[in-house]
Order: structure tokens, then C-alpha cells, then sequence
């Protein structure tokens, strides 16, 4: 499972609908083609926000005068602080937030028009103290807008999507001294016994959705369910990288942990995956922490706990006392920050801690066969 919006009406029957949908490309009407310049521009503008900081350049979009407009405009605001806010607490600087959008559906109504689209967007960074090149991850989002119609343009009267990062930035925490650090660990690449970590890096970096950076033409594999109306698809694609014997890890499945038709419980559940992956022996806790506690050095961990993880292995995310997500540790900045790949959002190659705050507490799993 992931933190979701609570979507109801338009945005469950368009923006939940299966991801394979989302790669397929339909002939637009000329109405759709009216509306592209708008949605185009939209986005640009919104991913700017990031780098320039000026939200009344985004105002102009939105249907302020109505409940639905003025909370869509005011989620925007909300994300652009949070990620500024978390680029300051991590030492950066974002250089370049780049868009790509396109509609899977469209409908006309009146002077309105409901879409749903995908927005796959790679979003680059540097470090303000050292000199290594920008860095990039992508994000893939899905929305459902509505549109209203003004004079000859449009406005944004209601819109949805999951994975909004709208968090408080007040409750960042910083990061400790020496962090990050690269990794002490062995190759992490290699297999270890039974457990196949290169091809499992493979697998999430081609199955990663409609994230910037992801392979197979931002399709899910398609021998799985997409689990991401039903709760989420975290935890199932964290599944597949371990367990998928054609292209993943290729850890065998089990009776309570495997894919048959269908996910067992295990397989797709978040708090039954994690108590099977440390009950039979799949996978070992290094540690469980909020960010200052796995990141901060100690006796046991000189570099934080953070820096056992190998590509390959897993990060849980804690909230309440409930596992919330799952995602893969793909490898690491080029000054050694974890990064890591997800669905339920897409994401590919982004800062394990991005979108989260210093009530999380991330459960770090080593993979072994």
C-alpha cells in the first residue's frame, strides 16, 4: 500500500484504471487536440514551480473561485514547498523538472472536458557543496482533471492524482553529518545463492510504470495483476523483482508467498510480506528507524545503517505502526545516496526518503537466498 488521496467519482473509473492502458496510444479527437497546448503548458509550468519558486505564475490555471480549482491550485503550492523544502534539508539544488504528458481519455461535456492522463516526469538535482554531475529520477503520476471552459482557453476546476507529495516541510528532518556515505558493502550486484540481485535490479528498473527512466514502454509486466485500485501495487511489484523466475531475483515461491492466477496474501499485503520475509528466512532486518536513527553513524554501523543496503534489497515505510509501502534499493547517487524504485507512485531511481518525514520509521531488509 502507499499514502493515497482519497479518489472518488471520475477519478476511480479514470484514474485507476489498469496501467497497460496507459501505454497504448488512441487518435485524438479534434476537441482533445484543442486542449493538449493547455495541459501542456499546465505541467511545464507546474514543474517549474520547483525550480523558480513563483506560485502566483500557476494561479492563472485554475478555476479559483470554486472549492475544486482553488484546492487543486493550493496542492501544487503545497508539493513545490515540500520538495524545496526537503532539497534544502539534503544539501541541494534542483536544476530541471521535465514533464512528459498524455491523455487516455477524454470526454467533452458542455463547456467542460473530464481527462485523465499520465505525467512522467524526470526531475534533476546537484549537490551544493561537492562537484559530481546532476543527478535525475523520474516520477510517473496519474490525474483526473476537469476542465472548464474560458473564453477561448480552459482552467483546471477539479483535478486528482495519487502521490501528490504535499507533506508538511516542517516536519523534514535534517540530514546528520557524513551523510550520505557509499556504500561499505559488497558487490551488490552479484547473486547470492538462490537470490539473483542483478537481474532483480533489472526487472524494477525495466517494470517501473510510467516513471521517467523506466523500461518497457512504461508498461507493467503484464503476466501480473495490477493491484494499484485495490490498495496499491507496492508491494506486489517488490514481489515480482524478488520472485519473478524469468527476468527477477528468481526466489522460489512458497505456499503462503507466491503468484498463482492471483497474489497471495503475502505476496501483495504489506505487513503479511514483511513478516514472511523475516519469518522464513528471506530476508534479514539490519535495522528499523526513523531517518536520523538509520542514518545517523554508530558503533554497530560507522556510516549509518542506510549504507548496509545493496542494490537489491528492501525499504519498508512505517506509520502508526503500520507498513504502509514497499520499495527496492536500485543503487545509489553518485554521492552515495540510497535510491530507490516503486509503484503506487512510479518512481525510478528518487532518494529513498523523498515524500516522507521524520515520523517515518524505514524498516531496511537485506535479500538473501
Amino acid at each position: 500500500m502507499y499514502r493515497l488521496l482519497l479518489l472518488v467519482g471520475i477519478c476511480v473509473t479514470l484514474c485507476l484504471s489498469p496501467l497497460n492502458t496507459y501505454a497504448l496510444s488512441s487518435k485524438p479527437d479534434d476537441d482533445q487536440e484543442k486542449t493538449m497546448p493547455f495541459l501542456e503548458q499546465l505541467y511545464r509550468d507546474r514543474n517549474n514551480l520547483l525550480i523558480h519558486q513563483e506560485p502566483k505564475k500557476i494561479e492563472k490555471y485554475y478555476t479559483l473561485s470554486e472549492a475544486g480549482g482553488h484546492h487543486a491550485y493550493q496542492m501544487e503550492v503545497k508539493r513545490a514547498k515540500y520538495i524545496v523544502a526537503w532539497v534544502e534539508k539534503r544539501g541541494l539544488r534542483l536544476v530541471a523538472a521535465k514533464p512528459s504528458i498524455r491523455i487516455v481519455r477524454y470526454k467533452a461535456n458542455g463547456d467542460e472536458a473530464v481527462i485523465s492522463l499520465v505525467q512522467s516526469a524526470q526531475i534533476s538535482y546537484s549537490y551544493k557543496s561537492l562537484s559530481v554531475p546532476p543527478q535525475s529520477f523520474g516520477i510517473g503520476t496519474r490525474h483526473a482533471l476537469i476542465l472548464k471552459r474560458t473564453g477561448d482557453g480552459w482552467t483546471v476546476k477539479k483535478e486528482w492524482y495519487l502521490d501528490p507529495l504535499e507533506e508538511n516541510p516542517d516536519l523534514i528532518p535534517d540530514s546528520p553529518s557524513g551523510f550520505p556515505h557509499p556504500s561499505l558493502a559488497p558487490d551488490a550486484t552479484a547473486a547470492e545463492g538462490r537470490y539473483n540481485r542483478e537481474r532483480a535490479v533489472a526487472y524494477a528498473n525495466k517494470y517501473a510504470g510510467l516513471a521517467w527512466g523506466a523500461g518497457n514502454n512504461h508498461r507493467y509486466n503484464r503476466n501480473y495483476r495490477d493491484y494499484t485500485s485495490l490498495g496499491g501495487d507496492c508491494t506486489n511489484f517488490a514481489s515480482q523483482v524478488l520472485g519473478d523466475k524469468e527476468e527477477g531475483g528468481g526466489l522460489p515461491m512458497t505456499g503462503l508467498w507466491g503468484y498463482r492466477g492471483g497474489g497471495s496474501q503475502a505476496w501483495v499485503q504489506t505487513d503479511a510480506f514483511q513478516r514472511f520475509l523475516l519469518y522464513s528466512g528471506y530476508g534479514r532486518m539490519i535495522a528499523k528507524g526513523t531517518f536520523d536513527e538509520i542514518t545517523r553513524p554508530s558503533d554497530k554501523h560507522p556510516h549509518g545503517a542506510v549504507a548496509k543496503l545493496q542494490s537489491g534489497d528492501l525499504i519498508g515505510y512505517e506509520l502508526k505502526g503500520d507498513t504502509d509501502h514497499f520499495s527496492i534499493v536500485v543503487g545509489q547517487d553518485a554521492n552515495g545516496y540510497p535510491l530507490v524504485n516503486s509503484h503506487t507512485a512510479d518512481r525510478y531511481r528518487v532518494p529513498f526518503d523523498l515524500g516522507w518525514d521524520r515520523t517515518t520509521k524505514y524498516i531496511l531488509i537485506h535479500v538473501r537466498g
